[in-house]
Formats: structure tokens, C-alpha cells, sequence
């Protein structure tokens, strides 16, 4: 368990973000990850205040506060309509449902964690992050970025029309991920996401073609690199990549017919 010195309940995010500058002070998430550390902060940030942990659907666009629980995005009607039930797909076996009732959107994507089965889901979509100083960031981009001291406040997806599928597998139910795969198709478009390889998500778009399935899901998974740790090795890896986009290719194929 961490300890703290000083706890600060945000009246604003202009004064979250000036007092996130300080080291020492870290925001609050729904510290899943912070509590199991054991060093020590000067303050800690709660954003829970501030009406930044709901999902509202607009016209052309889904918009998740940071402080939104990943259980919210498992069970709401609009993005699974939307997206063909890839939220409730990709929540589903994180841990537990007392765990994702706790768990927030915005620590699961600001820590851009390898296993994060919520990176790779938004990553194959046209998503975009809000920060406080830096402004609307491609997701695509905003993984690639160093880490800051700046607020993610909300992430904003389009609804661009694309039809989307998720898949993982894992070791035991509950556990991380060996893979995750997502796939999403639009106007001769395959968006593919990789994650937990073990490294981070990324995103590939290729153009679908004659070829059948398997051939392009194989060229798809070559286009990323792959890593051992003590749930797989890099080879493994590379071949699971390669059947899941191809089940994935294929429901999406199916749902077009």
C-alpha cells in the first residue's frame, strides 16, 4: 500500500493540472494499479468531482469522461450498438466486475499498459484523446507519446460507420491477455490493432483484397513485432495474432453479406 501525505478533491481541472506539476502528486483513477505500490506521494489528485465519469452520445460521436468506469463502458447500449458489442467483448473478463466497477477509462488509457485490452479495442476505431493542455490527440498518436503530467480529460470516438470486432485469449479467465486482437473494416479498409504482444497496442491499416483470409490476416499479423515473457513466447504470439485477425476478417465478412 502507498502512502500519502495530502489528499486534494479538484475543484477544476485547471487546478488539478497545476497541482499535477508538482512531483510527488499523482492523480487519482480508480487506483486499481496505484494502491498495489508501495512508495510514497505528497498528494494525491481526485478528479471524482468534476462530472468526467459519464458516456454521452452525440450525432457523430461517443464522448467518455476520464473518470468513466470500465463497467459503464461494458454495459452501454449506445456503443455496443454502434460498435457491434466490441466494449462488452473486451471488458469481460478483466478480473472481475467488482474490479471494472472501480477500474476508469482514463487510467486504462493514459498508462497505456501492453496487456490493456481497452488500448487495443479503441485503437482500431477513430478515436481521439482529450488532454487538458495538449488538446484532441489521435489515440494512435497519443501511445506513442512520452509520458507527461498532463490531464487526460475525456476520450472521444467517432461513430465513422466502420464494423468492428474484438477478441483475446488468455491464459485463465481473469488473467492478461497472451494476445488481443481488433479489427475493423470501412470503404476496402482493415483497421487492425494488436496488443498485449506483450508491448503495447498499435495500430495497421491495410486495404482488403481478393485474397482470402487467412492470407491477409497472416500479412497483417507479419506488420508487427512480438515479445516473451512468462505467458508466451514471440512465436506463439505471432501465430495467434494471425488466426484471430482471421476470425475476426471472417465475422466482419459475414456481418457484410
Amino acid at each position: 500500500m502507498f502512502h500519502v501525505k495530502e489528499y486534494i478533491r479538484a475543484e477544476s481541472l485547471e487546478q488539478a493540472y497545476k497541482l499535477n506539476q508538482k512531483r510527488g502528486n499523482v492523480l487519482l483513477g480508480g487506483m486499481m494499479w496505484l494502491k498495489m505500490g508501495s512508495n510514497y506521494k505528497t498528494g494525491v489528485i481526485d478528479l471524482s468531482g468534476l462530472g468526467l465519469d459519464q458516456i454521452v452520445e452525440e450525432t457523430d460521436q461517443f464522448s467518455i469522461g476520464c473518470m468513466c468506469s470500465l463497467r459503464a463502458l461494458e454495459l452501454h447500449e449506445g456503443l455496443n450498438r454502434v460498435f457491434d458489442g466490441v466494449f462488452r467483448e473486451c471488458t469481460r473478463h478483466i478480473v472481475g466486475t467488482q474490479f471494472r466497477n472501480t477500474a476508469t477509462v482514463g487510467g486504462s488509457i493514459f498508462g497505456r499498459y501492453g496487456f490493456s485490452d481497452i488500448l487495443t479495442c479503441m485503437m482500431m476505431l477513430d478515436t481521439w484523446v482529450e488532454l487538458y493542455h495538449g488538446g484532441m490527440v489521435p489515440l494512435e498518436e497519443f501511445a506513442r507519446m512520452p509520458y507527461n503530467r498532463d490531464i487526460l480529460v475525456r476520450v472521444v470516438i467517432k461513430k465513422d460507420g466502420r464494423k468492428a470486432a474484438y477478441a483475446s485469449q488468455r491464459q485463465a479467465k481473469t488473467d492478461f491477455p497472451v494476445i488481443a486482437c481488433a479489427v475493423a473494416k470501412k470503404d476496402g479498409r482493415w483497421y487492425v490493432s494488436v496488443g498485449a504482444r506483450p508491448s503495447k497496442a498499435r495500430l495497421e491499416v491495410l486495404p482488403v483484397t481478393e485474397e482470402d483470409y487467412q492470407t491477409q490476416a497472416v500479412r497483417a499479423a507479419e506488420l508487427f513485432t512480438y515479445g516473451d515473457n512468462m505467458r508466451a513466447g514471440a512465436d506463439y504470439r505471432k501465430y495467434l495474432a494471425g488466426v484471430y485477425v482471421r476470425r475476426l476478417m471472417e465475422q466482419l465478412g459475414r456481418e457484410d453479406v
